[in-house]
């Protein structure tokens, strides 16, 4: 399997041979949606909370008597029906968590890239040395013919390439050795630098 590389301008400056075990995987749709969900799941804090009315302080007594007042009968002011009362099925602490295997993992990501690559929503440059200007990342884009969600993809840690995209709402920006399945899902374009592409490689080999 072979791509072609460009450079920033959008010139083609050569070609690249890729792994058919990497980016010449089947689209496994029930694969992928697993592992993004648990990936969202995973992300969520579960950090809400409210008080039921055994929480809440206050209401210690009976605020009038039983029979004889006129109004219903109540045991506490701080009962669910009163202003202040406790919340009926309070939401509380809880772990949303969701376990994956690795070789699940693997698989959704593997599938999730040779899509973009089938469906030619994958880019291959060069190099990626730019200013930290947004109108830099944009005249990259403009070159390569991009208008939609992109997702540039560099081998080390470039803050440059950081500061550029951070301020276009479509662009996101990330590492090799972080991409994940959900950022690919999320990408409409695959923006990938050679060297990421050999990091990829080298780390899914079988």
């Amino acid at each position: 399997m072979q791509t072609k590389v460009y450079n920033i301008a959008g010139q083609e400056v050569g070609k690249m041979t890729l792994k058919d075990d990497i980016f010449g995987r089947e689209y496994n749709k029930a694969l992928i949606h697993q592992v993004v969900v648990a990936s969202l799941a995973n992300a969520r804090q579960g950090t809400k909370s409210t008080l039921t009315r055994t929480e809440v302080s206050g209401g210690g007594r009976k605020p009038w008597k039983q029979k004889g007042t006129g109004n219903a009968r109540q045991g506490s002011i701080r009962a669910p029906q009163w202003i202040k009362g406790g919340i009926v099925f309070a939401p509380k602490p809880r772990d949303f968590s969701q376990k994956i295997n690795k070789q699940m993992k693997k698989a959704a990501f593997l599938s999730a890239i040779s899509t973009l690559f089938a469906e030619k929503n994958m880019i291959v440059l060069d190099e990626l040395k730019i200013d930290a200007k947004t109108k830099k990342i944009n005249e990259v884009l403009k070159n390569l013919k991009v208008d939609k969600k992109s997702l540039f993809v560099t081998a080390e840690h470039d803050e440059n390439v950081i500061r550029a995209g951070r301020n276009i709402p479509n662009v996101n920006v990330c590492t090799a050795s972080l991409v994940s399945t959900l950022d690919l899902v999320n990408a409409g374009t695959l923006i990938i630098t050679k060297d990421a592409v050999k990091q990829i490689e080298e780390a899914y080999k079988e």
